[in-house]
């Protein structure tokens, strides 16, 4: 990384100074003059010139980053394409002069214990993508730069407008004494709403409705495993998808210990926690609700609706069978069509996939909804010699949304959106997209008229929405405009149905939004896989009753004390 030395700056300035002191009192020297010129135009440009959030480092500045990663969503990505590929980063050199250089990139099921052990020794990347509970091991070993000056210099308009959208909130979250210490990918909070997807296909073969009680899905997932849902002959489908980790990112049970009032986790794999009738915060994770739900996972196990081989696979796995037509029930939330479902409906033309509100037990349950959504921070190794670099690659990111880059930006030409950190969205994009395409698509306009950093993510559904709605598959499969219709624009689609669940009010609050306590720091490994392996041998046919033993045992390794420390931060926000 080359740049001007802070003594440099200091020499230039003191320089400067003396000359200009000396011309304004008599203006004798004309060899004085000339270099008062020279260096005054010098300084001009190193110091005085305003921050520029997009402006061009004149040397290269070197960036190192660790990826966790997804494969592309969209299917017309080049096969091959690596994450040092992307197409993003060359324009990122090219725009700015920043070169990213990857320490490691792994696929993102193996990227926590890799980031763990980078952490414990030490070998940290310039800018890195954090979890909330590292976060707060690596600023308490003060290993974070303080963002406060390259935030206020060089953040672009639209970065300040959406950190500013919740009042602040989130970034004093990410501060310390008043320097901020993390930029906050948050989001808007119902975008973590559990839906259930179900194959409309495979209702319709069977002449059975969506399900709106527990009773009722029994009965679907029971019949989507002995009738032949698919009408192929073969007894080679379960009922609803699962893996081995059993609240953690997607392809998880979080919907449906939700349809049993119970709300164990946020999708953390650690206790969500909701208020009780006294005002107090209780753990979700230990309520009876939990029991009675797992009675039912047992079951289901049991019968053959849950793969048996569910505790062995990992998300990807879950994929493969969702892909290959193994299942027709997954819960998760508003972005499945995009992936995986997508690659469903291209491998199967006759596969139709529908989202409904989350199954209860007397009817439609209440899916858990966090009071704010920011399960990751971008931050800066303290080390690093330009911080301000991680802000400007972030007005990058933002800047590269606009209409003038639509033709370029194209997964086909090797732009994997997902591959690039650190990037921040709008809070409110997905609601964007959705009320600017349903605008156009009831006005039957042709195109977009947005012109604002929005409009590449708004005009691709459009495009896609128009593509699917006309059965053109010239620019893309069938399944990939469907996928980006249904999850983000359709009325009865994923974010539309996830629309009727936030104005019904059908959700109950995580009412825990702060960092992790000292405790869950601490502890939270540990009670983790205390919680995976009791509930996974359970629905494996354990006995219930050591649900029970589990309780005792979450409370007494720590969760009792994070109980307490939950309830102190709970208390210092009701003071505020």
């Amino acid at each position: 990384m080359k740049l001007h030395k802070p003594w440099k700056l200091l020499l230039l300035a003191t320089i400067s100074l003396s000359l200009f002191t000396a011309c304004s009192s008599q203006g004798k020297d004309s060899s004085a003059n000339s270099a008062a010129e020279t260096a005054s135009k010098e300084e001009t440009k190193s110091t005085d010139a305003p921050p520029e959030p997009l402006g061009k480092y004149p040397e290269t500045v070197t960036v190192t980053e660790v990826l966790g990663y997804n494969p592309p969503e969209d299917p017309r990505t080049p096969k091959g394409i690596t994450p040092d590929q992307n197409a993003y980063l060359k324009d990122l050199k090219d725009m700015l002069n920043i070169e990213v250089k990857y320490k490691w990139t792994v696929p993102s099921s193996q990227f926590e214990q890799k980031f763990s052990l980078a952490m414990a020794s030490a070998d940290l990347p310039d800018i890195m993508e954090l979890d909330q509970k590292n976060f707060e091991k690596l600023k308490k070993q003060g290993m974070l730069a303080d963002l406060t000056a390259a935030y206020n210099d060089y953040a672009s308009p639209e970065l300040k407008k959406y950190m500013e959208s919740d009042g602040g909130f989130a970034m004093k979250t990410f501060s310390e004494d008043g320097k901020l210490l993390g930029i906050p990918a948050f989001e808007d909070p119902f975008l973590s709403t559990q839906l259930l997807w179900l194959r409309k296909d495979w209702l319709d073969n069977l002449k059975l409705q969506p399900p709106a009680t527990m009773d009722d899905l029994d009965k679907v997932a029971k019949a989507f495993v002995e009738n032949d849902p698919d009408q192929n002959g073969q007894n080679d489908t379960y009922g609803v998808s699962l893996q081995k980790n059993l609240f953690f990112w997607a392809y998880d049970l979080r919907g449906f210990f939700n349809g049993f009032g119970a709300y164990p986790s946020i999708g953390d794999n650690q206790s969500a926690w909701i208020k009780d009738s006294s005002g107090k915060l209780i753990p979700g994770l230990i309520q009876p609700e939990v029991k009675n739900a797992l009675g039912k996972l047992q079951s289901w196990y049991k019968d053959g609706i849950l793969d048996k081989e569910f505790a062995l696979k990992d998300e990807n796995k879950a994929v493969e069978d969702i892909t290959a037509g193994k299942v027709g029930i997954v819960y998760g939330e508003w972005w499945y069509p995009n992936y995986p479902l997508n690659l469903n409906v291209d491998k199967d033309p006759k596969a139709e996939w529908i989202a409904i509100q989350i199954p209860g037990l007397d009817g439609p349950g209440k899916s858990l909804v966090p009071k704010i959504r920011s399960g990751k921070v971008y931050a800066v190794n303290k080390k690093m010699k330009n911080p301000e670099a991680a802000i400007k690659m972030i007005n990058f990111y933002i800047e590269k949304g606009k209409k003038k880059y639509m033709e370029q930006n194209k997964a086909e030409n090797g732009y994997v959106y997902n591959w690039f950190n650190p990037r921040i969205y709008n809070p409110a994009q997905i609601d964007t997209i959705y009320t600017e395409v349903n605008k156009a698509l009831d006005a039957k306009q042709t195109e977009i008229t947005l012109d604002d950093e929005n409009y590449k993510n708004v005009a691709d559904v459009f495009k896609a929405a128009q593509d699917y709605l006309a059965g053109n598959t010239a620019n893309a499969s069938k399944g990939v405009n469907w996928g980006q219709y249904f999850s983000r624009a359709a009325k009865d689609g994923g974010w539309g149905m996830t629309r009727k669940i936030k104005e019904s009010g059908a959700f109950v609050n995580n009412e825990f939004f702060g960092l992790p306590t000292e405790t869950q720091v601490e502890k939270g490994a540990q009670l983790d896989k205390l919680m995976q392996e009791a509930f996974t041998k359970i629905i494996l046919g354990g006995s219930l009753d050591d649900f029970d033993k589990f309780v005792q045992s979450w409370k007494s390794l720590g969760g009792d004390q994070i109980t307490k420390e939950v309830n102190d931060w709970y208390s210092q926000q009701a003071a505020k």
